[in-house]
This record gives structure tokens, sequence and C-alpha cells, in this order.
């Protein structure tokens, strides 16, 4: 009974003068394509669709700073930078918080809520 397990041993056992690196530096691979994938990834593509939807902001929006107030964009004044055009991070953005208006910039929005569809009248689904 013990032979099947010593051969099972032998087999394992690297051969002499192999090198022992090369499994190891699979794992190291391994680990770090998983990780990449895992984590790394998706946290750039989120990133990157947090700041393309910072840059189509536009009247009407609601947004929560990171601050946690929830406003709507009234509106925004964007700051000339030199070769940079479109929405820049920097941009002073006016929103209105039930009677008070607050200028933040572009880059401490945290969340764009969906713009709010209005509502449908009574009287208009009826017709």
């Amino acid at each position: 009974m013990t032979a099947p397990f010593t051969f099972a041993l032998l087999l394992q056992a690297p051969a002499r003068g192999g090198s022992t690196l090369l499994p190891f530096v699979f794992q190291v691979v391994a680990i770090f394509a998983i990780f990449y994938f895992v984590m790394i990834r998706p946290q750039q593509r989120q990133r990157k669709q947090h700041e393309e939807r910072l840059r189509n902001l536009k009247r009407g929006d609601e947004v929560v700073t990171s601050g946690g107030i929830i406003g709507k964009v009234v509106h925004i004044a964007e700051v000339p930078h030199e070769g940079k055009t479109g929405g820049t991070m920097d941009d002073r953005i006016t929103i209105k918080s039930d009677e008070s208006r607050l200028v933040i910039e572009r880059g401490r929005i945290a969340k764009v809520l969906t713009a709010a569809e209005p509502a449908a009248t009574p009287a208009a689904a009826s017709k």
C-alpha cells in the first residue's frame, strides 16, 4: 500500500538541478492577474464612467456632493484651461438645494442622479 504513495511522491519531486523558481513565478503572475482583473480593472472603468458623467452634466441634473448635499444643477461656469476643452474637474457648478444656492467644484460631485422625468398628469393620461 505504501508503494503507490511513494511512487506518487517521487513523480512530484523536482528533478535534480531543476529550478524551483519557475512554479513560484507562475504563482505570483497568476495572483497578480487575478488581482488585476478582479480589483484594478473594474475600478478604473468605474472611475472613467464617473468622470464621463461629470463632463456631461447639464442644467436640471440632480447631484450629490462628496459632503452629502443633494441639489439640482442651476449653472455651470467652465474655468478656461490651456489646451483642455470640455468640462474639467475645476469648473464651478452652482446647485440649488431647497432655498440655498451653493457653488462647488465639478470634481467634488460624488454621484450624478438621473434627471427626474416629468410625471404624466392624470388629465394627460386619460386623453
